[in-house]
């Protein structure tokens, strides 16, 4: 069986490398993104099998704008949001979103979230 890869795209570089480490410990594949480049290019180059996508990135670039995006080009592609601040929760265009989750050091909420979107 082949691994999954799965697109992380966070602005913090700890936090890439945080879910790098940890989601290759738990055997997948990984890809990054800070956020800048287009994100359909970078779907396309990376054939991810689930996105894990920042809300926030940077001062001019939103994860729901991104969001917004993906589901244009791909409804099935599972996406998970991950923010620090919970209120996103109640964001109109984060309903298309698979799962959200609040960020932590503690990955084992999104790595949940992960395995049931992936199923």
């Amino acid at each position: 069986m082949t691994q999954q890869t799965i697109l992380v795209v966070d602005d913090e570089k700890h936090i890439r490398m945080l879910y790098r480490e940890e989601l290759e410990a738990a055997g997948f594949q990984v890809a990054t993104s800070d956020g800048t480049e287009n994100i359909l290019a970078v779907i396309k180059r990376e054939t991810p099998h689930l996105v894990i996508l920042d809300i926030k990135l940077g001062i001019d670039r939103s994860g729901l704008d991104l969001l917004q995006e993906i589901r244009q080009e791909d409804h099935d592609l599972p996406v998970i949001l991950s923010t620090a601040y919970d209120s996103f929760k109640h964001d109109m265009k984060s309903i298309a979103a698979d799962h959200y989750v609040v960020k932590s050091v503690d990955l084992s909420v999104l790595k949940s979230k992960i395995k049931e979107a992936l199923g």
